[in-house]
């Protein structure tokens, strides 16, 4: 049960955003900058950074419906996304990914964790400063998102496929439609 009197119909950061919509507005507008917008990261990662972090912090919600709009990202490989969330050092994805992951989880702990080297490895696999940038942006926005849903004490669906139709449409529609 949610800690305020939040839309029971609503899981996770929907309940919270249909209650106070002058705040949904710029969280969305966030969310469709940082993992829509233009960017040398696909959606698809982008997404997976995302549901990292948010697997990161035990959030149930977040990283279960940025692991879906990432399985529709990436074709329906939700094996792909769960294997990033469990152990991306063993996923199948592009080394250049895996440090951007490593850097995210340092986020997740804090900003302060984050080393040259862990920039270095990331540079040293190709990536550039804007996608160490907006790494580090989503992890941290992600982290604040994932205390937003958690700290209202919202409900979130316990089965994966429950968040498939709304991974669908955050990967073909966006954000903005929220």
């Amino acid at each position: 049960m949610a800690h305020i009197d939040l839309p029971k119909d609503l899981p996770g950061i929907l309940g919270p955003m249909a209650f106070k919509p002058e705040t949904a507005k710029h969280l969305n507008a966030l969310a469709e900058t940082l993992l829509r917008g233009p960017s040398t990261l696909t959606s698809g990662e982008r997404e997976l950074i995302a549901a990292y972090t948010s697997h990161q912090n035990n959030c149930l919600f977040c990283h279960s419906s940025h692991g879906a709009a990432a399985a529709h990202h990436l074709g329906r490989d939700y094996a792909l996304v769960e294997q990033v969330k469990q152990d991306y050092q063993s996923a199948p994805i592009t080394n250049k990914l895996k440090t951007l992951l490593g850097i995210a989880g340092k986020v997740q702990k804090g900003g302060r964790y984050v080393t040259p080297e862990d920039i270095e490895a990331a540079r040293k696999e190709g990536a550039t400063d804007e996608e160490i940038h907006d790494t580090v942006l989503i992890a941290a926005a992600f982290c604040m998102f994932n205390r937003y849903v958690d700290g209202l004490g919202t409900w979130a669906p316990q089965e994966t496929m429950a968040y498939d139709d709304m991974g669908k449409r955050l990967a073909e529609v966006g954000y903005m439609s929220f």
